[in-house]
Formats: C-alpha cells, sequence, structure tokens
C-alpha cells in the first residue's frame, strides 16, 4: 500500500511538471494569448492576473471533471450521454469561478482591479481555461490527476507571463526599432520562449523522480 501510494503521487507529480513546464498552455499551445499579450506590460499586473488564472484552472478543472463524469457521461446520474452540453457547462462553471475572482480582487486590492481592466472578466473565454478542461477529458484524467493538471496549467501561464513581462519591461527603453515596439516585440519574444520551452519536450518527467 505505501508503495502505491507513493507512485501515486509520483504520477501526479508527473503530471503537474509535465503542465507547468513540457506542455506549457501559453508556450507550447499558445491558448490564452488574448490576455497574456495585453495585462504582460508591467511584472505587478501579470502576477495578478496569473495568480487569478492558477485559482481558476485549479477549481474549474476539478468541477468540470465531476460534470463530465458524474452528470454528462452515460454512466452518470442521468444514464444517458449529455457530452453535447459539455461547453455550455463547462463555461457556465468557469465564468462563475471568474466572477468570484473578480469580487475578491475588487475587495481586496482595487488598484489592482483597475490595472487589470476588462481583461480579469475576459478570463471566462481565455481558451486557454477551456482548453485546460478540454485536455484532461481527451487525456482521460481521474479526479485527483485533473487537479495536478489544472495546478500545473495554471502556474505554467503564470511562469509564462510573468517572464515575458519582466522582460518587456526591462526593454521598455532599449533601443527597440519603432516597427517592433509593442506587440511586434512581444511576439517575437514569444517565439524565443517557446522555442526554449520546446527543448523541455524531450524529457521524461517520471525520469525527474526515478531516483526517490
Amino acid at each position: 500500500m505505501p508503495l502505491a501510494h507513493s507512485f501515486k503521487k509520483m504520477e501526479l507529480f508527473n503530471i503537474f511538471i509535465k503542465a507547468a513546464f513540457i506542455e506549457n498552455l501559453v508556450l507550447a499551445y499558445f491558448l490564452g494569448m488574448c490576455s497574456y499579450l495585453a495585462v504582460s506590460k508591467t511584472v505587478t499586473t501579470a502576477f495578478g492576473l496569473g495568480l487569478a488564472v492558477i485559482f481558476v484552472l485549479g477549481i474549474t478543472m476539478p468541477i468540470n471533471w465531476l460534470i463530465s463524469e458524474l452528470l454528462l457521461s452515460e454512466n452518470g446520474i442521468f444514464g444517458m450521454d449529455l457530452t453535447f452540453l459539455r461547453f455550455i457547462l463547462f463555461i457556465a462553471v468557469i465564468a462563475s469561478m471568474v466572477q468570484l475572482v473578480e469580487m475578491i480582487v475588487e475587495k481586496v486590492s482595487p488598484a489592482l482591479y483597475t490595472s487589470l481592466g476588462i481583461f480579469l472578466p475576459l478570463i471566462t473565454v481565455n481558451c486557454a481555461i477551456l482548453g485546460g478542461s478540454l485536455f484532461m477529458v481527451a487525456r482521460e484524467y481521474s479526479f485527483s490527476e485533473s487537479i495536478a493538471f489544472g495546478l500545473g496549467g495554471g502556474f505554467g501561464w503564470f511562469l509564462a507571463i510573468i517572464a515575458i513581462a519582466a522582460i518587456r519591461e526591462k526593454i521598455r527603453y532599449s533601443n527597440v526599432p519603432p516597427a517592433l515596439r509593442g506587440l511586434g516585440m512581444a511576439f517575437i519574444l514569444t517565439g524565443l520562449m517557446g522555442i526554449a520551452f520546446m527543448s523541455l519536450m524531450g524529457i521524461d518527467p517520471s525520469a525527474l523522480t526515478a531516483g526517490k
């Protein structure tokens, strides 16, 4: 039993590492690019939005798993295939969680809420959030694996937006050609970061815990 428990924890760790680094939602699949590019002008706003994405992904992923398995599948409560409702229900869960995050941020940090502006409620239609839930279904993750995948995917998105925000702050006063200033340079930086993260795809996450 302890060996099986240890193996399960290692498997969850592998899923987290893979989602955060090897299959980063932004840099490997280029999901959630709209808010990623728009809110990455300063580290402060990028940090706030990154935390919001971690929270939303970490909460919506297990909830959507429960909905998919207990309500929409043929083996669920209703005993019929209701998977055609998956998109609607997934987005409804995401929207409700984003609304919760919006109220918390507005209460705790009004300045951050103002800085994020419209991009905070736009997490609802952030394709990284919905894409994560669809990946979870396609890969047939269990409940605990969906939590690990959600937290890993959110953490990876957080790292990506913090990294590009820090770089964009540093090059703000650099001699960048006028044609590449703003989004032009942001796209180039994202492409270079994506190439760097592609080098991680040859890593087997299980090898990281093989010695334990």
